[in-house]
């Protein structure tokens, strides 16, 4: 369609979008010449996120609703069958029915065995079309878990518009952006941006991206998190009008050089009201790396707020621990394609879901905006004096149980500690099983903890008996 027809398809989008559905023939009807009604719908979809429409089932366009997404709450129990026929239509096409046997299995092994050491070791994995499908069957069920979980706690607290513009950093093969788009109803509008270096991953994510709905719109942007410019997706000379209400750089900030510079220009870019969400997985080194860069961000530079999961309770504190965190959900089915490969070794299967997160937002908004009492509350950054004694502390749960077995070992946080504090429950009574049953990232409030300095660990036990009282804190 020439330009002055679409303008004209648009102009009379804008004047009847408040006034009725909008009919693509209809608009024909309007438009000099009267352009096939097929093209009119086809205008509508292309610029249907400026217009804020949605397209319903029957073929008309309404407007977008102002109310945020909601919570959809639910927990993420397996792979979706619609991705997991797609992961299988990729493996068919590249090496027959019989992928899961002989040399193609060997090969697919071998290159999992291959990225998962490289990984290990904190080498760079080089991609080509073997290492996208390896990674697309050892970790998009996985990664695609993380990112329902963590859209869902943004969507719990209103945080994400119905219209809502995604830029999705080092997007893989798409584990967190599938995870996104499942989140979403299907009255919300997205505009997706995926930028991806690697063509073979960019080929794999737009396969899967094919299943997406109707009102998402994707496009996949093939160089680096370094090189990608987000102004250059906007008409504006400077970017100013460029903003994006979410972020994601999921299991990318291990693999960039300046990590922290990077996540900050991608800061900038965020809508004043956006979130920047970082994922890594939960390793120690991955997760304290993320930790690292969220503290660089927020306590260092004060580029933003940290919205959760850490907290800074006290007003000028921040933590400088080394700071191991990480959230558990659980187990995943185990993927047909997984089972396909596995060869009774549990080496390809991978359905455990643990990672760790920040949320980062340049309002200096919060989910926990507690101020603790000084003359009732202890901080953890003078810990050093309330050895061997009693006292009430306000802390964020930031692990589940680190043991295998005996007694329960919690992570712990307010925001000012320079050692770890890990909360052990050593007998379970009525009034403090709060501390178990509390969700990662829950305000507690601890009153009669016991303090102890662990020599092995070089950290404080906050030991939890029959003689204290935790409660969980409603924020």
């Amino acid at each position: 369609m020439n330009p002055d027809r679409r303008q004209r398809v648009v102009d009379n989008a804008k004047y009847l979008r408040n006034v009725r559905p909008l009919d693509p023939e209809e608009i024909a009807e309007y438009v000099e010449g009267h352009p096939h009604p097929a093209a009119v719908r086809q205008v509508i979809r292309e610029e249907a996120f400026d217009l804020g429409l949605i397209e319903r089932e029957d073929g008309t366009f309404v407007p977008v609703s102002d109310e945020p997404i909601p919570d959809g709450g639910e927990p993420v129990t397996a792979f979706p069958d619609e991705y997991t026929r797609r992961v299988e239509h990729l493996l068919v096409e590249r090496f027959g029915p019989g992928w899961n046997d002989g040399t193609s299995a060997d090969r697919l092994r071998e290159r999992i065995r291959q990225f998962k050491e490289h990984y290990y070791r904190g080498r760079p994995v080089e991609y080509d079309d073997l290492a996208a499908l390896g990674y697309a069957i050892y970790h998009l069920p996985n990664y695609y878990a993380v990112g329902r979980y963590v859209i869902d706690e943004l969507a719990r607290d209103g945080l994400l518009p119905r219209a809502l513009r995604v830029l999705d950093i080092g997007a893989g093969v798409g584990g967190p952006a599938l995870g996104l788009f499942d989140s979403l109803p299907d009255d919300a509008l997205v505009e997706y941006h995926a930028v991806e270096p690697s063509d073979e991953a960019a080929d794999t994510l737009n396969e899967l991206l094919d299943e997406t709905g109707r009102n998402v719109r994707t496009t996949v942007h093939r160089t680096t998190a370094e090189a990608f410019d987000p102004a250059t997706l906007d008409g504006s000379e400077d970017g100013s009008d460029t903003e994006w209400d979410l972020v994601v750089l999921a299991n990318v900030l291990s693999e960039l050089d300046r990590p922290v510079e990077v996540t900050a220009r991608y800061l900038d870019a965020l809508a004043s009201d956006g979130s920047l969400v970082a994922i890594a997985p939960a390793d120690r080194n991955t997760s304290i790396g993320l930790r690292a860069v969220e503290r660089a961000l927020a306590d260092e530079r004060g580029d933003c707020s940290v919205y959760a999961p850490t907290v800074r309770l006290w007003p000028g504190e921040h933590p400088t621990e080394e700071c191991w965190s990480f959230d558990v959900k659980p187990d995943l089915d185990v993927p047909p394609f997984q089972r396909a490969l596995d060869d009774e070794s549990g080496t390809f299967v991978n359905v455990s879901v643990r990672f760790s997160y920040a949320v980062l937002r340049p309002d200096g908004r919060r989910r926990v905006t507690v101020e603790p009492d000084p003359d009732r509350f202890a901080r953890m950054a003078d810990m050093d004096r309330h050895v061997t004694e009693r006292i009430d502390i306000l802390a964020a749960k930031l692990s589940h149980d680190l043991t295998d077995d005996g007694n329960p070992v919690l992570k712990v946080s307010d925001g000012s500690e320079s050692v770890g504090h890990f909360a052990v429950m050593t007998r379970e009574t009525a009034l403090n099983r709060d501390l178990l049953a509390a969700d990662y990232g829950d305000l507690l409030a601890f009153e009669g903890v016991l303090v102890l300095w662990n020599d092995d660990e070089e950290a404080y036990n906050l030991v939890v008996d029959d003689d204290v009282v935790v409660d969980r804190i409603p924020v």
